[in-house]
Order: structure tokens, then C-alpha cells, then sequence
């Protein structure tokens, strides 16, 4: 029942609700739990699930994400197992890719030459773990067209999310129906408290896939396959859902949350799965030797805790850490934490410096930054605002290279 399926990753998403970490890259290549890349998860679900043709569509502010994916993802040895970049080629038009289906539209020749019969068309910027080879076993027992991988939420919380519609047919749910953050979700056949929401992730068969994407370049709209494609398949091809509760992953806890996936795209859920990371009994745990999430090698030596107090935290490698208190945080790699520190609840990624006697409390620091001694953050929200990006929940978020030089901007007026 094996066939050759190709990926398609949509990675060129501008993450606009993740400013100011998505100033200067894109969302895929955000930084994740001291070590990763968002990318990296989808990337190792499809290889973890022996899926070895990928091709990754970049686009906005792509250089970081391009890099990360030369040093971190080279796979295989045979012509049919890559790991390829692919910027906007501009064969059929000039211009920047305008959707997610356009995307793929733009870059038909890679279908046509690779013959694939099933094109996996999956977002780049959730964090999960995903036995794809699962979902393609599901769509060909049951003789679909098009899959969309779904995920109950609770009726009362699906308003935010975009959800499916399904009827049960011979036990696949077949899709009759979208709906974009409703504000009555039509709940899931015979369980009224859960809906379907979809995770953004799909398989085509391929020479309709084609057919489809050839239709909607000619067809006004915003060449996406959630907004545009979907809704009009769902009348002509048998498109189904797949219920991602169902979705098995070895060496699973069973302290951890079954069928564990997030959107991160927003600031506050983003830190909430950097969060969800930590503990001795994590929700998300990613000490898994049987579905391991793969990254880029590091060099950087073991880090180093003197007289530090560090409790549910993880800390990357090459960091330093002299006479601090640590409490819920997220470490990340060639960090160097000062004496007298105070961190809780926060997330520091690489190179930064936390200068003496700082304290912070539900920050997010982003690369390089430079704290100057006798910071403090996160404890008077009406003065942070003034000086820094916060989000709506009161979440502070530090962007790239700010330096000793604008040390009168981190000092909280208290300390001067």
C-alpha cells in the first residue's frame, strides 16, 4: 500500500503576530527550546516517518531559514532523498508567491519531474510530533482525493480556530463544510462538545493536485488552499478528514498531553510551548529517543552552572551561569548569565547576556542581546510598555542586538 509521496513545505510565512522575533527572520526559523528550530519539527516528522523528498518553499526574510536548513538538513545519499530550498522561481509570473497554493503552483515542474503519487502540502511552523505515514495509510484506505489532518478543540474554544464540517461516511469523515473562526462551530458527529479544526496540513493525489492548482490561477482569489481550494474540492472530490487524536507515536509518557500540537503564532503561545517543554513530567517532552526532533550539530562546549540555583529550566549548550537564581526558563545556547541574576518564567535565546543582579520575569530575550547590571523587566507593566514590546497578556519580548550602549532604555527607573 506504500506510494511515493513528495513534500511540499510552506515555509515562507512572514509570522506577523510574532513581532518583534520575526523582525529580521521568518516564523519557521524562530528559535525553539534552547536548541531548535520551529522548522525542525515538521522536518523530522517527515523523516522520522521515512517521508525523504522535501522540498521547502521560502519566502519572506528566508536567509536565516536558509542557512539553518544547509548546516542542519542534509539527508540521504540517493537522488530521491533531499532536503530542498526553493525561493520563489517566478517560471509562471513575475512576482512574490501570493498564497499557499500559488506557491506550490509556481513550482508545478518539480511535481512533473519528481511523479509523485501522493504531494504532502504541510505548514512549517506548529510544534508536534506526526506519524505521516499514518495519515497517507488513512487516505488511501479510504479512497480519497484530498486529506486534511484535523484536531478536535472544544466547541466553546473553536471560534478562533478554522474549523471542518464533516458527515461520517463508512467510518472516514468526509469534509461537507468550512467554516473561518465561526461563531457557532458545527460540532463533530456524535460528540457535540468537540469540533474539527484543521491543522493546515494536507495530501493530494497528485495528478489532481495539479488539475486543482491549474483551475485556481485562473480563478480570482487568494490562491490559498484553506481560504480558496478546500471549500471549492469539497463539492467535486472526495476530501476527508483525519482525525489527529488517532495518530500513534512511539515512546510517548503518559504523563505527556496525547496528540500534543500547537500553533505557535502568537507571542503568548509561543512562550506557553516553550513552557510546556519544562518539568520533571513536561506535556510536551522532548527527551524521546524513538521520534527524536532533529537540528543542526553544535560545537559549543558543555554549559556551566557555579553556585547557580536552576530549577524547571533547560539550559543549551556553551552557556554560563555564575550565582544565579533560575526558576521556569528556557536557556538558550552561549548564554552568559551574570552574578546575582534573577530569571523566572523566561525564554533567552542564543548569545545573549544577562548582566549582574538583572531581574526578569516573563521575558522573551531574542539573539545577541547585551542586559546591562541592574535591569529589571516584568514587574511594572505600565513602565515596560514604555520601553519595550509587550503583548496583550503582559508578556515582554526584547528584540535582536540591543546593546550596552542603550543601557538607559533597560534600566528601570528604581535602579538608576
Amino acid at each position: 500500500m506504500s506510494r511515493n509521496v513528495l513534500a511540499m513545505i510552506m515555509a515562507g510565512g512572514k509570522g506577523e503576530r510574532l513581532m518583534p522575533l520575526t523582525e529580521h527572520r521568518s516564523k519557521p526559523a524562530v528559535p525553539f527550546a534552547a536548541k531548535y528550530r520551529i522548522v525542525d519539527f515538521v522536518l523530522s516528522n517527515f523523516l522520522n516517518s521515512n517521508i525523504r523528498s522535501l522540498y521547502v518553499l521560502v519566502q519572506y526574510r528566508s536567509q536565516s531559514l536558509i542557512e539553518h536548513l544547509r548546516r542542519a538538513w542534509r539527508v540521504g545519499e540517493r537522488p530521491n532523498e533531499f532536503v530542498s530550498v526553493v525561493p520563489p522561481q517566478m517560471r509562471t509570473r513575475s512576482g512574490w508567491y501570493e498564497g499557499t497554493a500559488d506557491a506550490v503552483y509556481q513550482n508545478m515542474n518539480l511535481l512533473r519531474d519528481f511523479k509523485p503519487d501522493l504531494v504532502a502540502v504541510f505548514g512549517a511552523d506548529h510544534i508536534y510530533r506526526m506519524d505521516i505515514n499514518q495519515m497517507v495509510q488513512f487516505h488511501l484506505e479510504h479512497h480519497a482525493d484530498i486529506t486534511v489532518a484535523a484536531r478536535p478543540v472544544p466547541v466553546q474554544a473553536a471560534q478562533g480556530f478554522g474549523i471542518i464540517e464533516v458527515a461520517e461516511t463508512q467510518g472516514a469523515p468526509r469534509i461537507v463544510g468550512f467554516q473561518e473562526k465561526p461563531k457557532q462551530p458545527k460540532p463533530m458527529p456524535g460528540d457535540p462538545g468537540q469540533a474539527f479544526s484543521s491543522m493546515g496540513n494536507y495530501l493530494f493525489n497528485a495528478s489532481l493536485l495539479q488539475d486543482i492548482l491549474e483551475h485556481d490561477a485562473k480563478t480570482p482569489g487568494s490562491h490559498d488552499f484553506g481560504r480558496d481550494i478546500l471549500p471549492r474540492a469539497i463539492g467535486t472530490h472526495r476530501t476527508l478528514a483525519y482525525n489527529f487524536c488517532h495518530n500513534r507515536i512511539p515512546g510517548l509518557n503518559p504523563y505527556e498531553e496525547s496528540s500534543y500540537w500547537r500553533d505557535v503564532g502568537t507571542l503568548e503561545a509561543y512562550w506557553q510551548a516553550n513552557m510546556d517543554i519544562l518539568g520533571e513530567r513536561p506535556v510536551f517532552d522532548l527527551c524521546n529517543a524513538h521520534w527524536p526532533i532533529l537540528t543542526d550539530h553544535c560545537d559549543a562546549p558543555p554549559s556551566s552552572l557555579i553556585r547557580a540555583h536552576v530549577d524547571h529550566s533547560v539550559v543549551g549548550q556553551g552557556s554560563r551561569i555564575v550565582g544565579a537564581e533560575i526558576s521556569r526558563s528556557v536557556i538558550g545556547r552561549d548564554i552568559t548569565i551574570e552574578q546575582g541574576v534573577s530569571l523566572d518564567e523566561c525564554i533567552i535565546l542564543d548569545g545573549a547576556v544577562v548582566g549582574a543582579k538583572s531581574r526578569l520575569r516573563r521575558v522573551i530575550v531574542d539573539r545577541f542581546n547585551h542586559i546591562p547590571e541592574g535591569t529589571s523587566i516584568g514587574f511594572d507593566v505600565a513602565a515596560d510598555r514604555k520601553r519595550f514590546h509587550v503583548g496583550r497578556s503582559g508578556l515582554v519580548v526584547l528584540p535582536q542586538w540591543h546593546t550596552t550602549d542603550q543601557a538607559s532604555l533597560y534600566r528601570h527607573p528604581t535602579l538608576h
